[in-house]
């Protein structure tokens, strides 16, 4: 017989495990998505494709990738980490394989099946999910929540979870409500900026090159000539400037740059190769073709489609035969290939972005419950939280870890509680 009544808000990820998981735990939970259905923005993960996890086994590491807050996720993790996400959603029945990075991705139907599959599982516990339901605000009386107010009226419960999400694609009902929510119980929220998001750039020369990838490229932000972080992957050129995983992944140091004086971008296109054995290289591919134009002779070396770009900003004129052009040159192109600079303007903001940097401040958040520390029967998991990690399965995950954990504890309080 259940007893003790969950209320979850927001039907993304964390909201679908936290239901399920508090309904399976023994209480009457309830999920409220505002939506005509649940995981509008499940569905778009990783294009369609749902990258679940990460199959990398060092929790040291793994938790190394959400930065300076990614320690608050150890005990969460401990009990419901990668390995446990995997064998969860086997259980479920979603076959998944492993493809290169260590990325866990569904063997067959993508995130729609994903998707089919959080549903049927937490309605399968004895879970409630109303859509077309939004939450407008928290009812709190004496230092708790005591409902959640809605159009149609007050739900009442005895313990609640906000699972809203961020501010990333708000077309997908994805608005920031969390936010209000969590400050009107009195919780401090880290100001909300797009993660994981396409930038900008000054130079127009990409929009010659729009939906190009170039693959094992290296991007660098320098700032004062000093090089401050950088990624090795893929890079996609765009109309606007770049995007790709390596791009969106040093996002955010992109923006804190530009808002504490700039940097440039650097694509080194050849970074297996050093600027001498890279001059040697086009020296003798040069000499291979004697008679040729440079254009010609790029083929080679560089992407069809990024040739015009290079010779655009090449110090060696497009029509001179490759014959004439001398070592000096050559280590002046090899140094352009291996520094082809750009300048960041900015990033393309929430409704690009991934996901979103900020939200409820961890410290005001128990790490081995997901319980608030200043509302007693209030929850929260998911990208609400002030966490966010690259790309490769690392956002899923939390949701998926601090949403197990949150339909845990919400149900094990609310069952506590002495029946009215």
């Amino acid at each position: 017989m259940k007893g003790g009544r969950v209320v979850v808000i927001g039907g993304g990820p964390a909201g679908l495990l936290a239901t399920g998981r508090a309904a399976e735990r023994g209480a009457l939970a309830v999920l409220l998505e505002k939506n005509a259905a649940p995981g509008k923005k499940l569905l778009l993960s990783g294009k369609g494709r749902c990258n679940l996890t990460s199959s990398e086994e060092d929790t040291d590491l793994f938790l190394s990738k959400y930065g300076r807050n990614g320690r608050f996720l150890y005990s969460v993790f401990s009990r419901f980490g990668p390995a446990e996400t995997i064998s969860f959603f086997e259980s479920i029945g979603v076959e998944l394989k492993e493809e290169r990075g260590k990325r866990i991705f569904p063997a067959a139907g993508g995130a729609p099946g994903v998707l089919d599959a959080l549903r049927r599982y937490a309605v399968g516990a004895g879970a409630e999910i109303r859509c077309e339901n939004e939450a407008l605000d928290l009812v709190l009386r004496e230092g708790r929540v005591r409902s959640v107010l809605t159009k149609d009226g007050e739900i009442e419960g005895d313990a609640f979870i906000i699972c809203t999400g961020g501010k990333s694609f708000p077309r997908t009902g994805s608005t920031g409500d969390g936010y209000r929510f969590a400050r009107r119980a009195g919780h401090t929220v880290v100001p909300p900026v797009p993660a994981l998001c396409p930038v900008r750039t000054a130079e127009r020369w990409p929009e010659t090159c729009h939906g190009l990838t170039l693959r094992n490229v290296s991007l660098s932000l320098r700032r004062n000539g000093k090089v401050t972080t950088s990624r090795f992957g893929e890079l996609l050129l765009t109309h606007f400037g770049l995007s790709g995983p390596i791009a969106m992944d040093m996002s955010k140091e992109i923006a804190a740059a530009l808002e504490s004086g700039g940097g440039e971008l650097v694509i080194d296109l050849k970074p297996a190769l050093t600027h001498q054995v890279l001059t040697k290289r086009i020296r003798r591919d040069l000499d291979r073709l004697s008679g040729k134009h440079l254009k010609e002779a790029l083929g080679g070396l560089l992407p069809s489609g990024l040739i015009s770009a290079v010779i655009m900003k090449s110090p060696i004129p497009e029509q001179k035969l490759v014959n004439d052009i001398g070592n000096r040159e050559v280590g002046e192109l090899a140094a352009l290939l291996k520094a082809f600079q750009l300048t960041p303007t900015g990033l393309l903001g929430f409704n690009w972005a991934v996901v979103t940097s900020g939200g409820v401040a961890i410290d005001e958040i128990d790490p081995g419950t997901m319980r608030s520390k200043i509302v007693e029967n209030l929850f929260f998991a998911g990208e609400v939280i002030d966490i966010d990690g690259p790309t490769g399965g690392f956002n899923l995950q939390m949701c998926w870890s601090t949403g197990h954990q949150a339909g845990e504890s919400a149900a094990v309080y609310a069952k506590s509680l002495p029946r009215r």
